[in-house]
């Protein structure tokens, strides 16, 4: 791959810090040099066919759709960025700023002698005519059928799921990284490492609580980056903090809780699993100080579930009287989970520690890897206080015997290796020029929506209307704002999704898993359906 190609294509980098903003959103030269007659035999690619001002996404586009259906094949290689420019007869900007996107997007990445190589396909192929006309008006798109049926749904159940099966152009809903990032280079390296010194014993079923490896990694993550003193004893390994809180549910009923209070509002998938094990759920109001304690105190509820250091979806940091306060009733004999669901990844403020690190013995803790690397890795971990460790352990183990033993030690090894901090580091930065993307482009596009929750995170949620009066302030309902962007092609989370009591409307919006062009082209989708919806 020659040098313009590595320096536009992230998973090159290695350790190198990445671009600074302003050269990732800096505007490329897109006009082709002069000539008769231009085109490449690479793909039948003709230039021609590129409306003026567009050559960089036109390009871009013909990549994707020959990944999609089989022409770019997974390990192919594409053209060196000069020949491709000189075959195009364009600028080499335009070539390079196309294969940046892809590999953005992780469809294709650098393996240098290799060059670039395609490396995954998209879900679907983009559909060339209806991008050359633009985004659809609301209502219109393939999935205009899909989004009323979806968000008009009384039933929530399911609904995270089924959004997330729905096809679309542009991708914001919230808690996904950026998985383009993902550390391929260093996992293989892990991996042959791992598979070149265990022994047969190592392939066969693992303890229950998670491979010894694993958690005394875990240990020294935790007492590195959360300020938490724990013992590998004290640590189970689980699928995701969605399998920590059905756990916890289960050992909690056995106990005669039967009641949970949750943020309100606060996250529905967590809500869920909750509701599925057997649960009543109390709502708690949350403010600029994070839970209402005094509230949660008056609920009656045995065990509260927050999000402290960052609570979803405002993005509030529970305040220190707060913490008091909570600590005071875990003392009395409440029971406090805590979801450290994405701690690790702050732009603007100091770092927040974890109520476990302050009452090792009164608090829950569930963290996982899914905001660090990757959701489908499906590895988290539970500390819980000693009087349930025993029950926890029983209850994993008959739900699965254990997580798988090879993964676990991968990612031992990227936490023991220094790997995982690296990694951090760097998707930080990338997330936070995403974030400024999106604020960016919500002070254009939606001028009158009130931005929460900027300081960390991989989300922001906006509001509209009086934020001291009802869910129709804004003149509409965010669920079917949702619905009309979803026919432009673009998915949100309505923030009524995660409410249980009415409140003003507004949307929960991911900035972190896409590339700064579509994140300004997602909000304007949504900012010209919301003008259409007012009028």
């Amino acid at each position: 791959m020659d040098a313009m190609d590595r320096s536009t294509n992230p998973s090159a980098q290695g350790s190198k810090s990445p671009r600074p903003a302003a050269a990732a959103d800096a505007p490329v030269d897109d006009t082709a040099a002069p000539g008769a007659v231009v085109g490449s035999d690479f793909l039948q690619l003709d230039i021609g066919e590129a409306p003026p001002g567009g050559r960089t996404a036109w390009l871009a586009d013909r990549l994707r759709s020959a990944i999609a259906d089989g022409r770019l094949p997974i390990g192919a290689r594409l053209p060196a960025s000069r020949v491709l420019a000189e075959e195009l007869r364009v600028t080499r900007g335009v070539v390079t700023e196309a294969y940046r996107r892809l590999a953005e997007s992780g469809q294709i990445a650098g393996r240098g002698r290799l060059g670039t190589v395609v490396v995954a396909a998209p879900a679907a192929p983009r559909d060339h005519a209806r991008d050359a006309a633009g985004p659809p008006l609301a209502g219109t798109g393939p999935e205009a059928g899909a989004g009323p049926a979806l968000f008009g749904s009384g039933d929530r159940d399911g609904l995270i799921d089924a959004l997330r099966a729905l096809p679309c152009r542009i991708d914001l809903s919230p808690g996904v990284p950026d998985l383009a990032a993902f550390p391929r280079t260093g996992w293989l390296r892990a991996e042959r490492a791992v598979l070149a010194g265990v022994g047969p014993a190592d392939f066969g079923y693992g303890d229950p609580r998670g491979a010894p490896a694993l958690r005394r990694a875990v240990v020294g993550w935790l007492a590195r980056n959360r300020g938490i003193r724990a013992d590998p004893e004290e640590v189970v390994v689980v699928a995701g903090v969605a399998q920590a809180l059905g756990l916890l549910a289960q050992i909690l009923r056995a106990e005669g809780i039967h009641r949970i209070a949750v943020e309100d509002p606060g996250s529905l998938g967590a809500r869920q699993q909750l509701e599925y094990g057997g649960h009543e759920i109390v709502p708690v109001p949350v403010d600029a100080g994070g839970l209402n304690v005094g509230a949660l105190r008056a609920s009656g509820a045995r065990a509260v579930l927050l999000t402290p250091a960052h609570q979803f979806p405002t993005g509030v940091v529970l305040d220190g009287e707060r913490r008091r306060e909570l600590l005071s009733w875990a003392a009395e004999g409440g029971v406090v989970i805590e979801d450290d669901y994405d701690a690790e990844h702050r732009y603007d403020r100091p770092p927040v520690p974890a109520l476990r690190s302050l009452l090792p013995d009164g608090v829950c803790y569930a963290g996982s890897v899914s905001k660090l690397l990757a959701p489908a890795l499906r590895v988290g971990w539970l500390l819980v206080p000693p009087d349930r460790r025993d029950a926890l352990v029983t209850a994993k183990r008959y739900a699965d015997l254990g997580n798988g033993v090879l993964t676990q030690l991968v990612l031992a090894r990227l936490m023991d290796s220094g790997e995982l901090e690296r990694h951090l580091r760097h998707v930080r930065q990338r997330h936070r020029r995403r974030r400024d993307v999106m604020l960016r482009a919500i002070d254009r596009h939606l001028p009158g929506a009130r931005v929460h929750g900027a300081a960390a995170g991989l989300h922001l949620m906006v509001t509209f209307g009086d934020p001291r009066g009802g869910a129709r302030d804004g003149g509409f309902r965010d669920t079917d704002l949702a619905a009309a962007a979803l026919a432009g092609g673009v998915k949100v989370h309505p923030l009524s999704w995660h409410r249980i009591t009415p409140g003003p409307p507004g949307l929960v919006l991911g900035y972190a898993a896409g590339p700064a062009h579509e994140i300004d082209e997602g909000i304007a989708v949504v900012g010209a359906t919301l003008r259409g919806l007012l009028r």
